[in-house]
């Protein structure tokens, strides 16, 4: 198992979340050079860092070590309507899937 992508991972899901590299080591409690080390693969945090790290981030280790590709996210923010939206476009993208291994499984 390798971790290459940890920082380009971790860079990812901090911006999704709005916070600034400075911020996010403010709320980790260590150096904005330390995340900025972090999201270019020059090291990695601790543990005890990493579980801080995806409270923070409200993500799971998994997915920023690489284990798991699934990104685990909330709908929080986002009204009833655009729930149903972002559902609706989900529930599109499986019925594609389920159409092109189909049409996979019978050439």
């Amino acid at each position: 198992m390798t971790i290459n992508f940890f920082g380009e991972k971790l860079k990812s899901v901090r911006k999704s979340k709005r916070l600034t590299q400075l911020e996010l080591s403010r709320r980790l409690e260590v150096s904005k050079g330390t995340i900025s080390a972090y999201e270019q693969n020059l090291s990695y945090p601790s543990i005890e860092t990493l579980v801080k790290l995806c409270g923070i981030l409200d993500t799971s280790s998994d997915y920023l070590l690489g284990i798991s590709d699934d990104l685990p996210f909330k709908m929080g923010g986002l009204t009833d309507e655009q729930m149903g939206s972002v559902l609706q476009f989900v529930s599109l993208i499986e019925k594609a899937n389920e159409v092109v291994d189909r049409n996979n499984s019978i050439v």
